[in-house]
């Protein structure tokens, strides 16, 4: 019996996110509710998803199945590898300030947009960060986010069919990678917005099951892959990654003794 109520309850969750009622109906309180059990309860993994969750995010936006096998191997295999991690912290402390200018501008959690760019970095293709292979049409996704070109339509930042000088203005735009983070941002806050999340108030994974699972359905409607959310909210909790975003350096006065 409690396990049926956890997975309706999660259901119920789900169509909170995905189809939100108006405000005068009483299924955000029960919903609420459900919430309140499962964190009292066993803690249901906010990065699983129910086959009738999928089956709604597929619906509304399209989805995929989880890596293979072998690149989920590979993809553990590259996130051992210290001076390739040591690479994608600087990339990411230079990125810093835009991180947080956007993340207070939007109402997102630095910490998922900072982990969304780690992954994305750490993983990214030998050479796909070329202006020419970019502009080849070899790749569709482009830049420290991987972002592409449909995404700034999303934004209306281009109509939605795009000429071919304003397609190569958006590769451009998307290389950039201050730009990028911009548009990373700016995807997650109109996501929130497509999915009747508050756009008042950032999400954190550690204060609430229901926050930890709207940034993972976050994260898979990102990447589009089913064990994408786990990766990220696993870098959301990395110490060096919040090291990163939440210090500042400060400088020591020379004392003269």
């Amino acid at each position: 019996m409690r396990v049926h109520l956890q997975r309706c309850g999660v259901l119920a969750l789900s169509l909170a996110l995905v189809s939100p009622p108006p405000a005068s109906k009483p299924t955000a309180g029960v919903a609420q509710a459900v919430i309140q059990l499962t964190e009292r309860d066993e803690r249901p993994d906010p990065s699983v998803f129910l086959p009738e969750e999928l089956q709604l995010l597929q619906q509304r936006f399209g989805v995929h199945g989880p890596q293979t096998t072998l690149a989920q191997l590979f993809t553990r295999g590259v996130d051992q590898l210290q001076p390739l991690r040591d690479l994608t912290l600087d990339q990411l402390n230079q990125l810093k300030p835009v991180i947080l200018r956007e993340s207070v501008r939007h109402r997102i959690n630095p910490m998922l947009v900072t982990a969304i760019l780690f992954d994305e970095i750490q993983h990214s293709k030998p050479g796909e960060s070329l202006p020419f292979i970019a502009h080849s049409g070899l790749v569709r996704t482009h830049g420290p986010a991987q972002l592409a070109i449909t995404e700034l339509i999303h934004q209306n930042r281009l109509p939605a069919n795009p000429s071919p000088d304003e397609i190569a203005w958006a590769r451009n735009q998307l290389l950039d990678p201050e730009m990028s983070v911009v548009f990373l941002v700016g995807k997650m806050s109109r996501l929130k917005q497509e999915l009747g999340l508050s756009t008042t108030r950032r999400l954190d994974a550690s204060s609430s099951y229901g926050d930890a699972k709207a940034i993972a359905t976050l994260a898979y409607l990102h990447n589009g892959k089913l064990d994408y959310p786990r990766r990220i909210l696993s870098y959301m909790q990395d110490p060096e990654l919040h090291g990163l975003i939440y210090s500042s350096k400060r400088s020591h006065p020379f004392l003269l003794i």
